[in-house]
């Protein structure tokens, strides 16, 4: 533990970040204190309650092991009032709709499954969001857990987690409520610790730039034509094998949404490359075959695959990655190591997590002269981009010097 670290309790400072710092909002540590909401009318006096407040912290428990998309079981808020745990398994969630689309901040930490979440269960997602772990990264963390920048940043040593917790089993014990209660006891404290932090390194607007990115990825369920790239064993067919088994893929993504199951529930990937590969023509030469699992093939499921499977026998397959974009000029190449290396470099110097930066990806996109690529624009230009851009037009070169590394100059004529 470090020196004069304090245990997880309701922060006396449940600060808020930037402009919304009032002391106002300041409260007295009484321990790690929650309200238990298992009602519709509970829920609503707190949707009242916090719909007027700035900001607010949210986290959310779920499981998705068994399924397509993730089952909430708790829903954790805090505000200037204090935490909340709301049992989302008694409770209807879309009442909180009205929280996540009015004007209060929504300080969240590693965001991105927790907005599928309440896509799912509210119908939408927060309209102003902040990301902690975002944040951090602005600071020189490289995708830091919560207990990190709580030790870090505050002092704090969070419970452990116990990553085999059932979350979906009731009644919740205390040790979980307790757990849970404290992911989002000092996330106020925390976001405007970093923030304030953010805010004097002039980092800001690209904080906020980086988390509407998140907020508005696209949570959809995947494309059923592709799935088959996410099959190892796939890729190594030819032929009719692996039309068949690009069509059986795409089958059982689709038949994994409808039914809420995940996709190697519903065939295997073993038995998806078995089908493609013996090339069955009756449900029961389906059902022998390994990798099949006869009691996930049920209601007519195995009519359906044989179905699929008889259709795409002719099917010419597909081998070409979908791309809108243009291939990478070989002349261009060799330039996207050289280039991910400066990157890197020039990430460590300004404290950036090197992904927020530029990830391969972008790299990529800059050198094909991808339209709106994510370094032609904003701060990433101006601090990657339009450098990259200068030096794959002859404008600067790329040198080596033993005490600063890379160095990325004007040409001399």
């Amino acid at each position: 533990m470090l020196q004069g670290a304090r245990r997880l309790g309701l922060s006396q400072a449940a600060a808020l970040p930037l402009d919304l710092i009032s002391a106002d909002y300041m409260v007295e540590s009484t321990g790690l204190e929650f309200e238990l909401i298992q009602d519709d009318a509970a829920f609503a006096e707190l949707v009242k309650r916090v719909v007027s407040e700035p900001v607010y912290a949210i986290d959310t428990e779920f499981h998705r092991e068994r399924t397509y998309f993730p089952q909430v079981a708790l829903v954790q808020i805090a505000d200037s009032h204090g935490i909340a745990l709301v049992d989302s398994l008694k409770v209807d969630l879309h009442p909180f709709a009205a929280v996540l689309e009015g004007d209060g901040l929504a300080v969240m930490h590693a965001a991105r499954q927790d907005l599928e979440v309440m896509d799912r269960s509210c119908g939408t997602i927060p309209l102003r969001l902040l990301d902690t772990q975002i944040a951090a990264g602005f600071l020189g963390y490289t995708s830091p857990s919560l207990s990190t920048l709580l030790e870090r940043e505050l002092d704090v040593i969070a419970p452990k987690a116990d990553r085999l917790t059932d979350w979906l089993r009731r009644p919740l014990g205390d040790a979980q409520l307790i757990y849970a209660a404290s992911d989002v006891a000092h996330l106020l404290e925390l976001s405007a610790q970093l923030m304030g932090r953010i805010e004097e390194r002039g980092r800001t607007a690209w904080v906020e730039a980086a988390c509407e990115e998140l907020r508005t990825e696209d949570r959809g369920p995947r494309n059923p034509e592709e799935a088959w790239r996410r099959i190892k064993e796939v890729r190594h067919l030819r032929g009719a094998s692996l039309a068949i088994a690009q069509a059986v893929a795409a089958w059982r993504e689709t038949k994994a949404v409808e039914t809420d199951q995940t996709p190697r529930f519903v065939l295997s990937d073993l038995g998806v490359v078995g089908v493609a590969a013996a090339v069955p023509a009756t449900v029961e030469e389906i059902r022998s075959l390994r990798g099949v699992e006869g009691r996930n093939l049920r209601s007519g499921m195995a009519e359906e695959l044989l179905v699929v499977v008889q259709e795409s026998r002719s099917n010419t397959p597909t081998r070409a990655p979908v791309s809108h974009s243009p291939e990478l000029p070989s002349e261009l190449k060799p330039a996207l190591p050289l280039v991910s290396a400066w990157v890197s470099q020039r990430a460590r110097e300004l404290e950036l997590e090197t992904s927020l930066l530029a990830t391969r990806s972008d790299l990529e996109d800059l050198l094909r002269g991808v339209p709106d690529a994510r370094l032609t624009l904003g701060w990433r230009a101006e601090l990657v981009g339009e450098p990259i851009r200068r030096l794959v037009s002859g404008e600067a070169t790329l040198a080596f010097d033993r005490k600063v590394g890379l160095l990325l100059e004007p040409r001399i004529p």
